[in-house]
């Protein structure tokens, strides 16, 4: 009767481990294409970000400037906010810290979309809201390597 209730239990586990392992297979299935579809607007984003975005706050194009002017919070401000963006850039680039780049790069697209609607021009807070998704896509599909990169920093294994 025991020899019959061991064979069981192993029959048990046995079939629990495959699907799990099968469940596994699926998520990383999943997952990597998730992965391989948001790669390309993740470098066209950090692209941007990079060259678009953060470059002309920190030569001091005149849009930029006259942007931040019509903020209100002063040039200091720009500066800030074109080292976020490249910071956020460069962490896209970087697939361990790519879902942490993304979780900060959604605050500032909120920030960014809120400033649009309330002081700029509101039809463009669209853009960063766009960048959001696809941020939040990022952060998402990237949440286990988050976790991990975390646990490093806080001394966790």
């Amino acid at each position: 009767m025991a020899a019959t209730h061991t064979a069981r239990t192993d029959a048990a586990r046995t079939s629990i481990t495959s699907e799990a392992g099968a469940g596994d297979a699926r998520r990383t299935t999943r997952t990597s294409t998730l992965r391989r579809v948001l790669w390309v607007p993740q470098v066209l984003i950090a692209v941007f970000l990079i060259a678009a975005s953060a470059l002309p706050k920190f030569v001091g194009e005149q849009n930029a400037i006259t942007t931040f002017e019509l903020i209100g919070w002063g040039q200091w401000f720009r500066y800030v906010t074109g080292v976020v963006e490249l910071a956020g850039g460069i962490g896209l680039l970087i697939p361990s810290l790519a879902g942490a780049a993304s979780i900060g790069l959604i605050g500032l697209m909120a920030g960014a979309a809120a400033t649009q609607i309330l002081v700029i021009e509101p039809a463009w807070a669209l853009l960063p809201a766009g960048f959001a998704v696809v941020f939040a896509l990022v952060a998402w599909d990237r949440r286990d390597q988050t976790r991990a990169l975390v646990r490093t920093l806080v001394g966790r294994r």
